[in-house]
């Protein structure tokens, strides 16, 4: 996973060289990050937070690599670069991959591969991945893992759209435009997770959501590798799917005598 080293004590340091250029250059464009030195290298100033978690736990255990994206007419089979998350991982395992999760069908030394069916695509960026695409891996919760955040199924519901970036001391703001039908799930203080990994709301509305987060993340995730307009998943606090379902939930078979409040007022079990 990528590495960070506290450089001048600046909040912001450098804290790796990030391969590509293009990237390189929408995170500075986004965030206004300054430039430093790392070894006489250039590098990019991105610390973030990371808040744990979880059923695929979202502290997130490596940042992987795409290597070959083999699209079909709706699907694609992804083959993906690892190595902490293939310990002990066999045929038939699930791996979350920006909180998507997704079955093992072939494994080698240092890679994986999956398959993503037509129903994936749709519902999440996976599409727009390609061969070099850097992707948050983590395997699924044991039962003796720590829950540092909230259950997360790597069902994604829909995606949303990363719309500002803002620093603030050593944290960083990240703005997501998401639609209504996933902003209706998400609170302040509640949780949610952005390609898997579980964050804190700090801030919604009616248009959009923020989070706030801290150095820790950026380390081992790809949040800030995300430019303006970007696509990310997410996955709504599945509780609060649970209860809209069943306080909406209307049963055409209910019976005349079933218990109801007016009921226990008549019999003077209530007053």
């Amino acid at each position: 996973s990528i590495g960070g080293t506290i450089v001048n004590n600046d909040p912001f340091e450098v804290f790796e060289r990030l391969g590509d250029y293009g990237t390189e250059r929408a995170l500075k464009n986004s965030l206004g990050i300054i430039e430093g030195r790392n070894n006489g290298n250039e590098g990019i100033c991105v610390h973030l937070q990371h808040d744990n978690t979880p059923l695929k736990r979202v502290a997130l255990e490596e940042v992987g690599k795409i290597e070959q994206v083999r699209k079909g007419e709706k699907s694609s089979v992804l083959t993906i670069s690892a190595k902490k998350v293939l310990e002990g991982t066999k045929v038939g395992d699930s791996i979350a991959v920006n909180g998507i999760c997704l079955t093992v069908t072939s494994l080698s030394e240092n890679s994986f591969c999956a398959d993503v069916m037509a129903e994936t695509m749709r519902r999440t960026n996976l599409g727009e991945q390609t061969a070099e695409s850097r992707v948050n891996l983590e395997r699924a919760l044991t039962p003796l893992s720590r829950m540092g955040g909230h259950i997360v199924s790597g069902h994604i519901d829909d995606t949303g759209t990363i719309a500002e970036y803002q620093k603030e001391d050593n944290a960083t703001w990240i703005t997501v435009k998401a639609e209504k039908n996933i902003l209706k799930y998400i609170v302040e203080k509640g949780s949610v997770a952005i390609d898997g990994v579980s964050l804190t709301v700090a801030y919604v509305d009616n248009s959009v959501f923020k989070v706030s987060v801290i150095p820790h993340t950026a380390s081992e995730t790809t949040l800030l590798y995300k430019g303006l307009g970007n696509t990310v998943n997410l996955e709504c606090d599945i509780i609060a799917k649970y209860v809209e379902k069943l306080t909406s939930f209307k049963d055409e078979d209910k019976k005349d005598d079933d218990i109801t409040e007016e009921m226990l007022l008549n019999y003077g079990f209530i007053q």
